[in-house]
């Protein structure tokens, strides 16, 4: 399936929360490379789960029946996050990987890490988010996994969770090549940062307001 540049950029310039039901482009293209790095991290023989103890948090007892992709499309269906906060997920995701070298995603960690950094993120670059309780029962972890999934992930990362303009482009590009390799799909450079998304929000409430 081709993702053209037009039907991108409409994704993440006129996206509605309460108007759009379509699963956001992006997610299709996060869902392909996290499987590619779990294929890749079982062809190079790493250990199934995490070899550091304080990386642990985010290994299941049992591997979820469920597909990174429909896992994604469920986050999305009940929580409406925007096109972005999928992008700085990634960010995070990449972050936490660097700072925690000894950490390989596998199909036992990859959900709960996911659901982790997709409510981080969401806490980054919207405005308004649900509560650590709905997320919970939105990943399918109860609330007091998901406060110490949340706790130890800032922590882990010494809560470096700031996203600048140029970080959040070098991820797109990076997201346009992973993707480019595995499937037509095609990501703009154009898609804004989240501080560039929270200014605009805030200066349309300006102008309600003062009209």
């Amino acid at each position: 399936m081709a993702i053209s540049p037009r039907k991108l950029r409409n994704d993440v310039y006129s996206y509605s929360y309460q108007n759009d039901s379509n699963t956001p482009l992006v997610i299709s293209v996060l869902a392909s490379l996290m499987e590619r790095t779990l294929i890749r991290n079982q062809r190079i023989g790493r250990k199934c789960g995490s070899t550091m103890s304080k990386t642990r948090i985010f290994d299941c007892h049992e591997t979820p029946d469920m597909t990174i992709k429909s896992y994604l499309e469920r986050i999305f269906k009940y929580t409406k996050a925007g096109p972005s906060v999928y992008v700085v997920a990634y960010v995070y995701i990449d972050r936490f990987c660097r700072s925690q070298p000894e950490f390989r995603i596998t199909s036992r960690n990859v959900h709960r890490l996911l659901i982790t950094t997709i409510m981080v993120a969401s806490k980054y670059v919207e405005d308004m988010n649900y509560r650590n309780s709905y997320f919970a029962k939105v990943g399918g972890i109860t609330t007091k996994e998901m406060n110490s999934l949340e706790f130890d992930f800032l922590f882990l990362m010494n809560f470096k969770m700031h996203v600048n303009l140029s970080v959040f482009e070098s991820y797109c590009c990076h997201l346009e090549r992973e993707v480019s390799i595995g499937g037509g799909y095609y990501i703009e450079k154009t898609l804004r940062c989240a501080e560039e998304i929270k200014s605009r929000q805030i200066e349309e409430r300006v102008t309600r307001i003062t009209l």
